[in-house]
């Protein structure tokens, strides 16, 4: 055994280690000439040396279009076989173009953006379909974003009241055609309320003024403004407008408010059946739930309301009535019924003018009059929106009404409403 070993590696191991050098260089040289062609998708495009106030549709803050390429390259084995998209960027010389002009990729315009790749050595020869190029005007222009109602669920305790403002705008630059499209349609920004923790809205309820008011100001930090528009950038733009500051998602804190007045029980007599269906023909019926007084119905049960603020209900509590639409039992055995508010303009206007002339809340005495005044209004028209009636802090107050003979009774739902 030994001395085979010493034929194998011992005996003229002079020639045979030039032989092995020499099979290594012959190995290195024939694998770094060999040659073969590649096709790679999905090549970003740079466009460099604009004209100033001029731009290409579809180019970006960056300088890139967002049209990617595809190319095929013929170079050599060993460098394409690891090249992708990643590693390369086509490069297009702007200067001196006219309005319009068409493109061949050659060595020139590809850029490797990979420092260990020398494209100039590895590449020999570059296909691809020639394409057109148009410049256009560059403009600036202020493009509408609509505040949409948040997705997601409020912390437990709070109820979403509101988003405010509800419109901002964005200064953007672009090419002309897609600027002028963007300007007719808006954009728009959905928040997410499953951002926002009971712990942010606690610690804010602690330094803000919410004891009158219940409301709980979550100002929109400056990340979350910010849209997605990728005809003009494939990263999100940051909203610029001068009311963007005052952005804010408000809630109110979910308590118990008792009202402290009888909510009135009226019925509304459809024309279409008005020869049956009338007051002379069919009236509420009084019982333990509905008390008459003077020809007057009301609710003879203590109720309470939620997710909105003290103001309010004081405002509201004696101009809330239960109204009743009269239904053939052909038509409905149950009767549908409704919340509504009675002279709710002269109501606004009350909340509006106690709440512009209380100056406790910095908030919203810093905002300029008639921005407090839109603000205020859209508040207290939430609340008329959402207004709910309440037996208990997790039972709803609903009731059945249906008719019997010449009257209408009216009863509490026997299936009570839990409230999550």
């Amino acid at each position: 055994m030994k001395t085979l070993l010493q034929k194998i590696f011992v005996l003229n191991w002079q020639r045979k280690a030039v032989a092995l050098l020499l099979g290594m260089i012959i190995w290195l040289v024939v694998n770094h000439s060999l040659t073969s062609t590649k096709t790679i998708n999905n090549i970003s495009v740079r466009v460099i040396n604009l004209p100033p106030g001029k731009t290409i549709e579809g180019m970006q803050s960056n300088g890139k279009l967002n049209k990617k390429l595809t190319l095929t390259l013929v170079g050599n084995t060993h460098i394409l076989e690891d090249l992708n998209s990643n590693d390369l960027e086509i490069v297009i010389d702007a200067m001196d173009k006219s309005e319009e002009w068409t493109n061949s990729i050659s060595k020139k315009n590809l850029v490797s953006l990979n420092p260990e790749i020398d494209l100039g050595s590895s590449v020999s020869r570059i296909y691809q379909p020639n394409f057109t190029l148009r410049m256009t005007n560059l403009v600036t222009e202020e493009i509408p974003v609509s505040i949409t109602r948040p997705i997601g669920e409020a912390p437990r305790g709070y109820q979403f009241l509101d988003v405010w403002p509800y419109n901002l705008t964005v200064k953007v630059s672009g090419p002309e055609d897609v600027i002028k499209r963007l300007k007719t349609k808006e954009q728009k920004l959905t928040f997410n309320l499953s951002d926002i923790s009971k712990a942010q809205l606690d610690a804010l309820a602690s330094h803000q003024n919410t004891d009158k008011s219940g409301i709980v100001s979550f100002f929109v930090p400056d990340q979350w403004k910010q849209i997605n528009i990728p005809l003009l950038s494939d990263t999100p733009i940051e909203i610029n407008d001068t009311q963007d500051k005052t952005l804010r998602i408000d809630f109110v804190k979910y308590n118990l408010l008792p009202l402290e007045s009888s909510i009135l029980v009226s019925v509304f007599y459809p024309p279409e059946y008005s020869n049956s269906l009338n007051p002379l023909s069919l009236k509420i019926k009084p019982n333990t739930l509905v008390k008459e007084s003077y020809g007057i119905f009301m609710i003879n049960t203590p109720l309470y309301a939620k997710g909105t603020d003290r103001l309010f209900t004081q405002i509201v509590k004696d101009w809330i009535q239960i109204v009743v639409i009269a239904s053939p039992k052909h038509a409905k055995q149950k009767l549908d019924w409704n919340l509504q508010f009675i002279n709710s303009i002269e109501l606004e206007n009350q909340y509006i003018e106690t709440l512009m002339s209380d100056a406790s809340d910095e908030d919203i005495r810093s905002m300029r009059p008639s921005l407090r005044e839109e603000y205020l209004r859209n508040r207290f028209r939430s609340y008329m929106n959402r207004f709910e009636l309440f037996k208990s802090e997790y039972i709803k107050f609903e009731i059945d009404a249906f008719i019997e003979g010449n009257f209408i009774e009216i009863e509490e739902t026997k299936e009570l409403v839990p409230v999550s």
